[in-house]
């Protein structure tokens, strides 16, 4: 990392600026007077009061705020099936707080008879919130359980970005991915993931700075929140195999498996059945909305075909995924040089999501943070968020049509919600290859393109590899100093 003597005598990381140093940002630059100039000399000169991180917050505050108000007609009019899928303005909280006890008092998870269909801490920001939820109508009820998780989520988001922001390193504004996201704008407010992803952030982060207790205790918070964080656990087990270092994946690992038993463990015991009620839902559920196992079930029916049943979908689900994740394993120990945390991270939760048996909307969000280590680059970025917000228009537009037989200028047929979900996919696996070029040719890494190794990686930063796998050779286990150089 550069330093500079700054005017009061400190020493500040000079930190790389997007209208500098990316080439769609530039232009867009020019209307308000061009790239920023070579005398503000960022990460010296004094920004007053707009700091990075007092800029990001604003801009996630202004994002949250057009999120909420992207929900105003049902804020207003409540939200009904179908009105509220051709209003586009959809959320699981009310529907939640209505249909699965909250409303009446039941606790989730822990309440007599409670079925829910997510893991034990989303259960207890979910009844924690309905606690909040002052008297009055249903409707009234409804809206309010919404606003205090709309709320909540608003600053969930800011920590995250602050976060991402503060991760080691020199590019803090990439956090204005985060921050300025169309699909945490359109579906942030649709469930809970947000506190998965910020969670997970603050554990990465921990462990970049190599605190690797406190990374395994949020990781393990993130995954009894959602279960796609445990899968970052596979991007530390890779490099642990590559380097040779392993007390790294034990540490957190280990700490990462206390927490969630801790977590889950008085669940389980004050009621098994409601405890076990997520794992059950999810090993049974057929293949889910916007998948490419819904995709294939929907195109088949229309052709005559056999659809996929539950057991061949999750048969299905598992196998590709499995292989994805040994091309991914591939990918790690065949490179020249090893690949960094986050762009391992990205891969293996992107194939998670296209090979799972649902793609809900909103689990955009899950991949927003890590594309933001991972591979900055905001003309990918914004074309990948623009795919998935025609998805999630899509994904309306169709739910209106399957709940109601409403008039046909506001439905959207079979084939050309079959084509959003397509795109949606193709977008993602594009994503993946340009993450695994950058991998194989570091010169196109936005990362170590400002000659840094990896400073995600906590541990493994600047470690010598100590196993590279070379297709048609023997494997190497003599220690080379790849992964020492900048």
């Amino acid at each position: 990392m550069h330093e500079t003597q700054a005017p009061d005598g400190g020493r500040r990381p000079r930190i790389v600026v997007p209208s500098r140093s990316d080439a769609l940002l530039r232009k867009f630059t020019e209307v308000v007077g061009g790239p920023l100039g070579k005398r503000s000399e960022p990460g010296v000169a004094s920004p007053g009061i707009y700091s990075v991180e007092r800029v990001l917050v604003v801009l996630t505050a202004l994002a949250a705020l057009v999120g909420i108000l992207l929900k105003g007609y049902c804020r207003v009019n409540g939200w009904e099936t179908p009105t509220q899928f051709y209003a586009t303005c959809y959320s699981d909280f009310p529907e939640l707080f209505r249909n699965r006890g909250l409303s009446a008092g039941i606790f989730p998870i822990l309440g007599s008879g409670s079925q829910f269909e997510y893991p034990v801490l989303l259960g207890l920001i979910a009844g924690v919130t309905a606690w909040l939820v002052p008297g009055g109508d249903a409707s009234a009820r409804a809206l309010a359980y919404f606003d205090i998780n709309a709320v909540l989520l608003a600053a969930v988001a800011m920590i995250t970005v602050l976060v991402i922001a503060r991760m080691p390193g020199r590019r803090p504004w990439d956090a204005a991915m985060v921050s300025l996201a169309p699909g945490i704008v359109l579906a942030g407010t649709i469930n809970w993931d947000l506190w998965a992803a910020c969670l997970l952030a603050l554990g990465m982060y921990f462990f970049a700075r190599q605190r690797l207790a406190p990374a395994g205790v949020l990781i393990g918070l993130a995954t009894a929140t959602k279960l796609y964080p445990l899968l970052v656990l596979g991007a530390i087990l890779l490099l642990a195999v590559r380097t040779g270092r392993w007390r790294p994946l034990l540490v957190t690992a280990g700490s990462a498996a206390a927490t969630w038993i801790a977590i889950n463990l008085p669940f389980a015991a004050a009621n098994p059945s409601g405890w076990a009620y997520f794992f059950q839902y999810s090993a049974d559920r057929g293949a889910g909305y916007s998948s490419a196992w819904f995709a294939y079930n929907l195109v088949a029916d229309r052709l005559g075909w056999s659809g996929l049943g539950p057991g061949a979908v999750s048969t299905l689900s598992a196998g590709f995924f499995t292989v994805a994740c040994a091309g991914i394993a591939a990918v790690a120990l065949t490179a020249p040089r090893r690949p960094r945390l986050a762009q391992l991270a990205f891969l293996i939760v992107a194939a998670f999501i296209l090979t799972s048996k649902v793609y809900s909307p909103q689990y955009v969000v899950w991949l927003i943070p890590l594309l933001a280590l991972a591979r900055p680059r905001w003309r990918d970025f914004l074309v990948w968020q623009g795919i998935e917000a025609l998805h999630w228009a899509a994904i309306w537009m169709y739910l209106g049509q399957v709940t109601s037989a409403g008039s046909s200028q506001h439905n959207l047929d079979m084939p050309y919600y079959v084509l959003a979900v397509a795109a949606h996919m193709a977008a993602v696996a594009y994503l993946m290859a340009r993450v695994v070029w950058d991998i194989y040719d570091p010169t196109y890494d936005p990362i170590r393109r400002h000659h840094v190794d990896d400073p995600h990686a906590g541990p493994f930063a600047n470690a010598p590899d100590r196993i590279r796998l070379t297709p048609m050779r023997p494997a190497s286990f003599r220690p080379s100093k790849e992964g020492s150089h900048a």
